[in-house]
């Protein structure tokens, strides 16, 4: 019997399953965090190890009988990137004589997709603080929109509503806007009550600014009218990602997985965006069909699969 797995890499936690070859689930656990951007690397190897020990072990069987593991994580998008994690982590079962035939990573987008459509085409829209969206036409060739991050992109997420809801502010702090309900969301959430103190916030304390997203939606909720511009030209900004990827997939039906807080929740930005996508011909939201760690395993035996 041949075992694989699938790990979800997160930045407060670390989510893992075994599976064996008719994609039964053997073995399920969660480990520390696993972001390598955020966390030393070795740290992270260490934290990824630890928890394959654990799962294996209660599983009762030997690293070396699984075949294949996969971990999707962030800061995995570029290969030189995923493979500096991939060489610690095998670097770290070297010290500790742990053998191992096959240890790949990827981003978290990539194994999201194939959980989502259980290794079928798709297409799945990130909006959380940052957004991107990711594509696999019937080919097994993977598309991307998107996902230039805040400076070049991060169009209709948290980040981009909340940049655009304080720009709004400072105009409303000069008089070079009619004023709006978010100036004094952001005084009574920030205590920012003038242009020198969202100056210093921003420019001096590293200001969070994902965090005004949530305010700039509930002014709009209020009919505040700025704020309403603000999410139609986000909301826009996804229906064009949408429009490109429609392109590029090329079926009769785009089906889409929305991720990410911004989208995927009871929110009058979420209502009103997916309003916005029913009325797009040949278009349809649909639920995931398997969790992030399953899209892993499944790469995992695919890559084993391939070989």
């Amino acid at each position: 019997m041949n075992f694989f797995v699938g790990i979800d890499g997160g930045g407060t936690k670390t989510k893992a399953v075994l599976i064996d070859e008719n994609l039964n689930i053997i073995q399920e656990g969660v480990g520390g965090p696993s972001n390598f951007l955020v966390f030393d690397i070795n740290d992270v190897a260490h934290s990824i190890i630890e928890l394959l020990t654990t799962l294996t072990n209660e599983a009762n069987i030997s690293l070396s009988d699984i075949q294949s593991i996969l971990i999707g994580t962030a800061g995995a998008g570029r290969r030189e990137d995923a493979e500096r994690l991939e060489n610690s982590v095998l670097k770290e079962m070297q010290n500790r004589n742990i053998k191992t035939n096959n240890f790949r990573v990827e981003s978290d987008a990539r194994i999201a997709l194939e959980g989502a459509f259980a290794g079928k085409p798709g297409s799945i829209l990130i909006a959380g603080t940052g957004s991107i969206m990711f594509g696999k036409d019937l080919n097994d060739n993977i598309h991307r929109v998107g996902g230039f991050g805040r400076i070049l992109g991060d169009e209709g997420s948290g980040f981009h509503i909340g940049q655009a809801g304080l720009n709004a502010v400072a105009k409303s702090f000069d008089g070079r806007n009619n004023g709006t309900i978010l100036t004094k969301l952001l005084k009574d959430n920030f205590n920012i009550n003038n242009s020198v103190q969202l100056i210093n916030e921003v420019y001096k304390n590293n200001f969070d600014i994902p965090k005004v997203a949530p305010l700039v939606i509930e002014a709009a909720e209020q009919n505040d009218l700025i704020c309403r511009n603000i999410l139609d030209s986000e909301i826009d900004e996804l229906i064009e990602h949408i429009s490109a990827m429609k392109e590029k997939i090329n079926e009769d039906v785009l089906s889409i997985s929305l991720i990410g807080g911004t989208i995927s929740t009871n929110n009058y930005y979420a209502n009103l965006f997916r309003k916005r996508v029913e009325n797009i011909s040949a278009v349809q939201i649909v639920a995931a069909k398997l969790n992030p760690q399953m899209g892993a395993a499944l790469m995992a035996k695919k890559y084993f699969s391939n070989r």
